[in-house]
C-alpha cells in the first residue's frame, strides 16, 4: 500500500493508543497484549487522530520538535503501521 502527505490515518479499531506513566511511554493495547512505543512512534501515533493528513502530522512533529525534514520519516513509519495492522486509512 502506497502512503502520501495527502491521506488521513487513525489507530485501528482493535488497539487502544495510550500513555503509560510506569514506562513513561506510549503504548498500543490490544486484547492480546500490548506495543510499547520508542518516542517517534509515540509521537506520531497520537497525532493520528483520523482528521489530520499525513502532512499535517508531520508539521506538528516539526514545529513541537523545532526541525524540518521529517515527511520521509513519517510516510515510513505510517507504511510501516499499516503492515503491521495499527492504523488504517480514513
Amino acid at each position: 500500500m502506497s502512503v502520501a502527505a495527502d491521506q488521513v490515518y487513525t489507530v485501528a479499531r482493535l488497539f487502544r493508543l495510550q500513555w503509560e506513566p510506569a514506562q513513561n511511554a506510549w503504548v498500543l493495547l490490544y486484547p492480546e497484549g500490548m506495543v510499547q512505543l520508542n518516542q517517534s512512534a509515540g509521537e506520531i501515533m497520537k497525532r493520528l487522530d483520523g482528521t489530520r493528513t499525513l502532512a499535517d502530522v508531520t508539521a506538528g512533529c516539526e514545529a513541537d520538535f523545532a526541525t524540518t525534514g521529517l515527511l520521509d520519516d513519517v510516510l515510513g513509519f505510517v507504511a510501516g503501521a499499516v503492515e503491521q495492522g495499527w492504523v488504517r486509512r480514513v
